[in-house]
This record gives structure tokens, sequence and C-alpha cells, in this order.
């Protein structure tokens, strides 16, 4: 439409041409809806509105919809009469509620506010993830602002995984999500029997008001918590990940060939001759990136060569549109949910040794001190001559060991040349002052039952630090291309500590003599310089893990505020589009470059916060998963005492981490001792009052496993010296 046919009413509107990039029929943009509300300065009919914007007939329904988005994203209310206000005007705040498992619960504002919180009364009439729109009341005992839910806006949970409770012959669920304090009543008659104690989805059919409780039906039983596999099974139902492929989308996986076709190799390089090779871990079963160097007169050639799964999954598909939700892969220990199906994923995706396969490729120029000078990007066939592991790279490296056979003394010269290149990028870091620290991973061995029979440290050698240089040269290489193309994309941002960390952080280490450089503002280097500097202490730990979680989380995101950790100005993720959705849109907009075009999935700063939100999710149920797994191995050593080191400190209580075992509990604040603690947020400890005992981050304890709950996931030790 041309903005020539529009009456002037609609010309009037600011955001017009943005409007008209998005929509052939542009109806009025939000804000400019908004602000005709705001102009009237009272409730305002749907007639009435349709006027002051000059809505004509054939664009009704569209309108109507549009205002129905804005009503449940609470940018508008409706009163008692149908008309339409704004919100403040209401003196209404609209957020997302969060529950405690205490009952009481807190909405957090949409608009980045305060919390408000919620006691127990106000919690009944809703669910966690629940949105609402709330009135503020005053202010509670602890000074923080309270409200009451005035209307609840979106409903979160439709179905909910739990355990049976029959009580007096009524049936509860009891919900594996501690932050969902409310039991849900089972409607008596479905058709699954079930007994106290399973483990049950139950799809809820009366959401909870301020009179009665949710009233749900029993739509799935999965078993016991001692059945193999149970807590994997929770776990995706809790966290709502999906795990079974839509019917269309494992149809159009089966519609793909089982190898190359010859169409596939239109305009792409040949690379098969070159000895590009796979390096990964020893279980892994998807290989999505491949390598190669070679000394040059004045430094490196590097070859990265990625799994091109944007030739596969096409936007608008079923599989595109299954991606997108899952957003990545979710690993669990001894299963994994792929974010594409395994035909892609373990197959035609996945760069296996010896057959062709399609890549996208980033041909990198490095010079002595480590700094690219010059890269492409191009679509390429090639062939990895070798699937490696990180320990036997490692083995040859180091001369632990020796290659057994021809061809694996063939390769040799090419790791070489990986591994000096690597030496000079490792020192190329560290000169940039990007932080580097230390954590301690763990492996889990299980028995055939598939319970854990022990955990043991992962330790990463420099064949896994080669394979993560290669792989941020190549990140900075498509980030920087993108952003000199001006081609839109997913940056992945990690911003530096906010002004409150930044100052508690600052309050800790003064009282260890220490203190972090940078002033207002400090950037990676300071934060690097400081970590080097206590390496040697024997507190190092304890230091590192303050500095650690000063740090916000990394997302993605269309606005490039660069990389803190890293110490990147910009910074995205390419090389591993098997199973991160963000690396697929990457290769989707590096394409459109390459094809003079553009490319937009939607709304980038939505698919951003989304794929965010799907990182988070994964990673809140592997570490449900884990836990659970650590509950049950920890069952059979009840009574017995171990050493440990104290991981967090909280309001109830410290975590402490066990030597060897690797695995956390709480002793609860009640069993610190014959005296009232006070907990110091800043200073990381608790203080007894009377004796002055003093229990903060990173001090040694013996301590005495009382309690390993399954139903709850929680492991209790007390005091050794007091038990």
């Amino acid at each position: 439409m041309s903005i020539k046919k529009l009456s002037a009413i609609r010309r009037s509107d600011p955001w017009l041409e943005r409007e008209l990039k998005r929509y052939e029929q542009p109806l009025p943009s939000r804000e400019y809806l908004l602000q005709i509300l705001e102009e009237q300065g009272k409730p305002v009919s749907f007639e009435s509105l349709c006027a002051l914007l000059d809505i004509r007939d054939h664009e009704l329904e569209a309108f109507q919809r549009r205002l129905r988005a804005m009503e449940r994203e609470a940018q508008l209310l409706r009163n008692r009469k149908g008309s339409y206000i704004l919100p403040e005007r209401a003196s209404l705040i609209a957020g997302r509620v969060e529950g405690h498992q205490d009952g009481y619960g807190f909405l957090v504002p949409d608009d980045a506010g305060e919390d408000l919180f919620l006691e127990a009364r106000q919690m009944s009439k809703v669910l966690h993830g629940d949105r609402a729109l709330v009135r503020v009341v005053g202010v509670d005992r602890r000074g923080r602002r309270e409200g009451v839910i005035v209307e609840v806006l979106e409903r979160a949970n439709s179905k909910v995984v739990g355990r049976v409770l029959v009580e007096h012959g009524i049936t509860l669920v009891v919900p594996e999500n501690r932050r969902i304090n409310q039991d849900i009543l089972v409607a008596p008659g479905g058709a699954h029997q079930v007994r106290s104690g399973e483990v049950v989805t139950v799809e809820i059919i009366e959401q909870p008001d301020r009179h009665s409780k949710p009233i749900g039906r029993i739509v799935e039983v999965l078993g016991t918590y001692a059945d193999p596999g149970m807590e994997i099974e929770i776990a995706l139902r809790k966290h709502e990940l999906p795990f079974e492929f839509s019917s269309a989308a494992l149809a159009e996986a089966a519609a793909l060939p089982d190898a190359l076709l010859r169409s596939d190799w239109e305009g792409r390089s040949d690379l098969r001759a070159l000895p590009l090779v796979t390096i990964d871990g020893d279980t892994a079963r998807d290989f999505d990136d491949a390598v190669f160097a070679e000394s040059k007169e004045h430094g490196w050639r590097l070859v990265v060569a990625i799994a091109d799964v944007s030739h596969y999954v096409q936007p608008g598909t079923a599989l595109d549109r299954e991606a997108r939700q899952r957003g990545n892969s979710v690993y669990f220990p001894r299963r994994v949910i792929p974010m594409l199906p395994e035909k892609l994923s373990n197959g035609l995706c996945s760069l296996n040794p010896e057959v062709d396969r399609l890549a996208m490729v980033c041909d990198m120029e490095i010079d002595q001190c480590g700094e690219i000078n010059d890269y492409r990007f191009y679509p390429a066939v090639f062939r990895s001559q070798a699937r490696l592991t990180y320990d036997q790279v490692w083995q040859w490296l180091s001369g632990a060991a020796s290659p057994s056979n021809d061809h694996e003394r063939a390769l040799q010269p090419r790791l070489q040349a990986l591994y000096t290149l690597f030496q000079v990028l490792a020192e190329a870091r560290a000169k940039r002052g990007a932080i580097d620290f230390e954590t301690l991973e763990t492996t889990m061995l299980f028995n055939e039952q598939g319970k854990i029979e022990r955990i043991i440290p992962t330790h990463r050698n420099d064949a896994h630090r080669l394979i993560e240089e290669c792989m941020l040269a190549a990140n900075v290489c498509a980030s920087s291309f993108l952003q000199a193309k001006r081609q839109p994309c997913l940056y992945r941002i990690h911003e530096g500590p906010t002004a409150e960390k930044l100052d508690a952080l600052r309050s800790f280490l003064r009282e260890f003599g220490f203190s972090l450089g940078g002033g207002d503002d400090p950037v990676a280097r300071d934060y690097a310089e400081l970590l080097d500097s206590v390496r040697a202490r024997p507190d190092a730990q304890l230091l590192q893990t303050v500095m650690l979680r000063s740090l916000r989380q990394a997302t993605y995101s269309p606005d490039n505020v660069g990389h803190f950790g890293l110490s990147y100005e910009h910074y995205t993720h390419f090389t591993s589009p098997i199973r991160r959705y963000p690396d697929l849109l990457v290769h989707r907009s590096l394409k459109a470059i390459l094809a003079s075009s553009q490319y937009s999935p939607g709304n980038w700063e939505e698919v951003g916060m989304h794929c965010s939100m799907t990182e988070r999710r994964a990673d809140e149920a592997t570490r449900d998963v884990t836990n659970w797994l650590k509950c049950y191995y920890m069952r059979d050593r009840l009574g017995e005492e171990f050493a440990g080191t104290i991981a967090a400190v909280v309001p109830f209580g410290v975590f402490v981490a066990l030597d060897e075992v690797y695995v956390e509990g709480l002793v609860h604040v009640s069993e610190l001792g014959e005296d009232y603690f006070q907990y110091d947020m800043v200073k990381h400890q608790m203080l007894g009052e009377r004796t002055g005992k003093r229990f903060r981050l990173g001090d040694r304890l013996n301590v005495k496993l009382v309690r390993a709950d399954l139903e709850t996931g929680r492991i209790d030790f007390i005091l050794a010296e007091t038990a």
C-alpha cells in the first residue's frame, strides 16, 4: 500500500515507515494507538477508537486481533463497559508471577521495575509463570512493595508433572516444580487408575481462583521414581521441553536423500583433497566442525568447515519450526534430545569420516601475532579425513602415545600445525585480556542398571583448547562479516557487571586486600589481571567464584554490545548449527550476504529472547536431572562423613561441595551451632551473633550425610563434629 492512499490521520503515525516495511496492509502502530489513547485522557470505546484511527470496514477483524494481542501483553486494558484504557492510568502493573515453594510469590513487572511481593492469599489465585495485573497496596514488613492481583491475563500451565498423593480418598498431584505451590485436585472418574507415589502428567481443566484449588485430569502415568530414566521423563515435562518431533518434521527428514546429490554441489568449492579432521569427545555422535591449518610465509591458514545445516533446513518448513521451538539440543547424562531428527543430526549434517558432506567454510589468514588479517566465507563440499578424540590428539601432541598406523602418522604434521597456531592464538587471547575462569567439570559413570557408579572429574587438555580457539576465531569472523555488511543477526552478547554487583564484589575483595581495576567501568582485562594475581593463593577458588558470580549471563540479541568475558567488540555463534538454532540463523544470514540479498526470521529481538530462554531451560532441566541422579547415588551413603568446601552461602544455610564425590548438599542454618546466624550477602558468609563463628564461601568443613530425598531432590548434611 502506498502512503498516498492513507488518510491524514494514518499518515500522522510516527512509526508508519516501519509498519510499511513489515506489512502490505499496515494498521496503526501499537505506539501510535497508545499515543491516541493517551491524548484522549479517558476510556475509549471500540467504535470511537476505530473512528479516531480511521479504521476501514475491511480492517476491523485485523484491528481487533491487534487490540487483543495488546491486551494479552497488558499494553491495553478494558474496563467493565468494554472501553479501552491504559494500564498505568488505572495504577495497575502487568507482569509475570514467580512462585516460591513456601507459598508466597512475586510479580516481575514487564517494564523491568521493582518486583512486587505477593502474599500466600494472593498466590492462591495463580500458578507460577502466569501473567497478571497487580495493584500496589503498600509496603510489607521488609520494605518491599506489596500487591494484590486484580486480573489474571494469561495462564502459563496447561499440563503439570507431579507425584500422586492419596489422602482420605481424595487424589492430589503434588507438582514437581516447587514454585507451583498448590496441589492439584484430580477430578473423579478418570481413565487412569493411579497409586500414591506414582509420577503422572495432569492436564489442568480448572485454573485456581480465590475460592478453589486447581483441578486436573491425569493424562499420562510415567511410573515411579525408581524407574530407569524417570528423572529425564520428569525434567522433560516439568520444563516443557519438546521431545517428540512432529509427523510433518519427520516426514520432511525422511524425504531427504541418504547421500549427497550431484545438484548439491552447484556453486560450491571442492575441498575434498584438503585434510580436514574432526576432533571431539569420546562419546560425541554429531560432528559439526572440522579443522585444518598450515604454516604460511607470514603466518598460518586456518580453515574451519561447519556442517551446512541451512542447506537442508529451509525457512518456514516443519523442520525449521521444530528447530526454532527447541532452540537447541539438550544433553542429559546418557540421553540427548536433539534439535533436529537423527537423519540430519547424526547423518547428513554430521561430518563423519570418509563421506562427502556439505559445509559452510570460514577460511582465515592469521599472522604470527595471532591477528586475523583476512577471511572469507564460502559453501563447499569436503570429506573429513579422520574422526579424532581430544584425548587421542593430546596423547600424540604431548608424546604420551604414538600413532599406530600410516594413516594416523600422515595426520601428524597437520595436527602439529594446529597446535602451533593454537599456542599463538592463546597468547593473543591473553594479550587481549579475555577472562579464563577455571571451572571443574565432572562425568557420571553408570552401571548396567542405569544408576551412577561413581563421579569423576573431567580434565580439559590442550586439544580441547585448540578446538575452542579455532571456533572462537571463526565466530569472530562471522560477526565481523555480518556487521560490516549490515546484515541483521543474533549476536552472542555478554554485558559487564551491574553497578550493584560491582560494588558488592569490590567490598568483598577489600576484605582480602585486593582491588579490581577499571573504576566504574572495568573491562575483561581488569578481571583477568586480578585472576592471575590470586591464582597461586590457597583461597583462589573462593575469589574466582565470587568474581564469576558478579558477571551477567550471556544471551542472544540483535543489538551488538560486545562480549565482555571474551573481550570481543563483536561475537556470534556460527560453529554449531546442528545443535543451536542461533548458529543456523547466522548461516542463513551469511548466505544472504553471499547472494547479495537479505534474510530475516521475523522479529530478531523476539527470536533472540526465545533462544536465550531455551538455553536457560536446557540448563535448568539438565541441572535437575544431574541433581536427582546424585541424590539417588547418595541414598546408599547415609551416615557417612565427608570433607568438603562451602560452595554457596544462602539465607537458610550453606551448601557444601564434597571432595572426590563431587556432590553438593545443604547444611541448614539450624545445624550450624547454638547461635543466631546472620547472613551477609556481600561477604558471602554466615556469622554467629554470640560466638562470632563464621561460615564463609570457600571454607573447609567436615559433614555427615543425614538425608537424600528423591521426591524433593534434597541432600542434607550436618556438621560432623556435632553429629
